[in-house]
């Protein structure tokens, strides 16, 4: 795990470069034929990257963005209306056989399918209209790292490419810069906090609520720490009673008004006695030249670095979870 994160820069230079044309292709023609609404299609590490695509699409194009519960297709076979959509399929492996047939009951319903796998030989990159390959090169661990971050990436450029923004492809390109450096970074006082931590929340707002997600996934898988993951505004309708003395808060807050919040919610905690630690820029990150929508990539890349110590710390394997199969076929 410690060494296919460390990857993740270079997996995001491949990435950017090789999917250049077909990222200008999609963008034509998404901006010729504008989607009414778009759907994700994922399940694990992936739907916490499209939670991510979900704040990209809906402050840069304005569209209505949700996620696919793949269920409806495989469980109750249940049709997709027909619709002039983009749905964006998003899986490291390709291979979940739910996931596949959601996505197929929105091609059938006449949705532009576009998919983001890390398996080029998979079932979905043979499904999909438009193949973004993560480029990520073989993952062993069971816990995606290096492919999680490319799938970021990836959806960045094409929103940056779709909403034709110069200054946000101008960021992606300092972005393996700033992956190499948050990953430099150890974060002891953070792995002291919840190497004792029975539980936790992991708090994040706008873009960066995909980090919090997958923070508090891998928490879960490679730490068997029951971790929750709230928006710092969500955080407040209910689940803030349980925050008291001594209880772990990790938040992770960009440099704009959404990351204001988190460090607002957070200060609140520590009020409280609470025991909390921030991610943010100049705080357990270095100074990155990345734009504040791109942030929560960064901050995910030292997250892995402490969580595969903190793995260890607890007494886990962090390349095999116990129970858990690196591709999970969930039908």
């Amino acid at each position: 795990m410690y060494v296919e994160a460390g990857e993740a820069a270079d997996a995001v230079a491949r990435a950017l470069e090789r999917n250049a044309p077909t990222l200008a292709r999609i963008a034509g023609r998404l901006r010729s034929h504008s989607p009414l609404s778009v759907t994700t299609c994922a399940r694990g590490s992936s739907d916490a990257a499209a939670t991510y695509a979900k704040y990209l699409v809906e402050t840069l194009i304005g569209a209505p963005t949700s996620s696919a519960a793949p269920s409806v297709a495989s469980v109750y076979s249940a049709p997709v209306r027909p619709a002039h959509r983009l749905c964006l399929a998003i899986s490291q492996s390709g291979r979940s056989p739910d996931l596949l047939r959601s996505v197929q009951a929105h091609k059938d319903a006449g949705g532009y399918v576009v998919a983001l796998v890390n398996d080029t030989a998979s079932p979905l990159a043979d499904l999909a209209d438009e193949l973004l390959a993560m480029e990520a090169a073989p993952e062993r661990s069971v816990a995606a790292t290096k492919s999680f971050i490319a799938s970021l990436a990836l959806l960045a450029a094409l929103l940056a490419a779709w909403s034709d923004r110069p200054d946000l492809q101008r960021g992606l390109q300092a972005l393996p810069d700033a992956l190499r450096q948050a990953f430099a970074r150890d974060w002891p006082e953070v792995r002291e906090m919840l190497r004792p931590a029975a539980s936790a929340f992991v708090l994040g707002r706008g873009y960066g609520l995909a980090a919090a997600q997958e923070a508090a996934l891998k928490l879960k898988e490679a730490c068997g720490l029951h971790a929750e993951a709230f928006s710092s505004a969500e955080v407040r309708h209910g689940p803030m009673a349980l925050v008291g003395p001594d209880f772990p808060v990790l938040a992770f807050a960009s440099s704009d008004p959404a990351g204001d919040d988190v460090r607002a919610v957070a200060d609140e905690f520590r009020g409280r006695g609470a025991r909390v630690a921030v991610s943010d820029v100049g705080g357990l990150l270095p100074a990155s030249p990345v734009r504040p929508m791109l942030e929560p990539i960064v901050q995910i890349q030292g997250f892995y670095r402490l969580v595969n110590a903190l793995s260890i710390a607890r007494g886990f394997d962090p390349d095999a979870p116990p129970h858990l199969r690196k591709v999970t076929t969930t039908t």
